[in-house]
């Protein structure tokens, strides 16, 4: 048994925040059923990398967030449409939603209005800047909340001007957030016996993926220069150049410093660093960082990820996602898991999760489904 088998959850959601949140109570046996206009479905349907796929609405950026949900085409501006889901919402344990502005309001689907319906429903909101404050009526993507939030500034250089960080990390972070507060909200549930709203920002939620960053900044009042690959105060934490590609060094702690001068076969300065303060390295980071630079130009960026791991020093060459999804060490995981698609183009497998339970663990069971695929079932099951 998964944990959250036996809650209903609605999702209003699209895009990928919305989505993902959704996604991960999914996978831990919650039964989430993806509502979507006929007429607007999803906009990740079809803005996959397969044109077969998008015309399936199944595309490749939609499955990856999507599997293991039922999906049901209503539309909410048709009053038959809303009655029936008003009917589905009091068997309803969540209902989640991620429209900006009054749209879902406008709707008459507001929490104010929806827990006369079902007392015990969590109602999530899930928008770009949250529903208090001045631009909480403002829509966002992941990039205009790097923006916002100084992620992006924080990434970049002197030499490159502001960054997008890559991948929609904002977005997933949220997800993760949205998920962790209403696991939270149905515990509560179990002592109270009653719903609540809650309200989840993505601004909040990078914010929170900066933890120490903004403590620092709150702390000093100044905003933290960038450094790229680099630290501002340690020589043995940041990229190395070795003499096929560039690797990374974790030695943060003297311990680790230590350690890494005897790998480098630089005894030597092992030893020196053993009588060093704290300030005392940061104060040889120059000096540090050119003995280390020698030497490791001279081997692979493979062998300085051995040698150094051995010695109990975090360290990797810098690998493409690639090179990444291929490693044994994911494919010992069970973070990737069959998509269940019969098709030749689409993904095989797909992140889940990144976790395991000693039992019931999170685990994909159905496919992603076509648009409306359990409209006859849902109505059986309310009418």
């Amino acid at each position: 048994m998964r944990p959250f088998e036996g809650i209903r959850i609605l999702d209003l959601t699209h895009v990928f925040a919305g989505p993902f949140c959704t996604f991960q109570l999914a996978v831990m046996g919650a039964e989430v059923i993806k509502i979507e206009s006929p007429n607007a479905p999803d906009m990740m349907r079809d803005e996959g990398n397969f044109d077969d796929l998008n015309e399936l609405g199944l595309s490749n950026f939609y499955i990856c967030q999507n599997s293991e949900k039922k999906s049901l085409s209503l539309d909410l501006k048709v009053e038959k449409d809303k009655i029936f889901f008003l009917k589905l919402l009091e068997t309803a344990d969540v209902l989640v939603q991620n429209y900006s502005g009054n749209s879902i309001a406008d709707l008459g689907l507001s929490y104010k209005k929806l827990k006369k319906i079902n007392p015990r429903l969590i109602y999530c909101s899930m928008t770009g800047f949250g529903r208090t404050g001045p631009k909480s009526e403002h829509p966002a993507y992941d990039s205009v909340i790097q923006a916002y939030s100084g992620l992006m500034e924080l990434n970049g250089l002197k030499s490159t001007g502001p960054l997008r960080v890559g991948p929609a990390v904002v977005d997933y972070g949220t997800g993760i957030h949205a998920a962790f507060a209403i696991s939270s909200a149905l515990y509560r549930r179990q002592i109270t016996g009653k719903g609540l709203e809650i309200d989840v920002s993505m601004l909040d939620a990078a914010l929170m993926l900066m933890t120490s960053t903004v403590s620092e900044t709150i702390a000093t009042g100044l905003s933290k220069p960038s450094y790229g690959n680099d630290h501002p105060d340690y020589a043995g934490y940041g990229a190395f150049k070795a003499n096929d590609r560039d690797f990374v060094i974790g030695a943060f702690t003297k311990k680790q410093m230590q350690n890494l001068f005897r790998a480098l076969d630089l005894d030597d300065t092992a030893n020196e660093i053993s009588y060093m303060s704290k300030k005392e390295i940061k104060k040889n980071k120059k000096r540090f960082k050119k003995m280390i630079s020698q030497v490791v130009i001279n081997n692979t960026a493979d062998y300085w990820e051995e040698v150094l791991n051995r010695y109990h020093v975090p360290a990797s060459k810098i690998r493409t996602l690639t090179e990444a999804l291929n490693s044994e060490q994911i494919k010992s995981r069970s973070v990737l898991q069959n998509s269940l698609l019969n098709n030749d183009l689409n993904s095989k497998k797909l992140p889940t999760a990144a976790f395991d339970y000693s039992n019931g663990s999170p685990k994909i069971t159905k496919p992603a489904q076509k648009l409306g695929k359990s409209n006859k079932e849902m109505r059986k099951l309310i009418i």
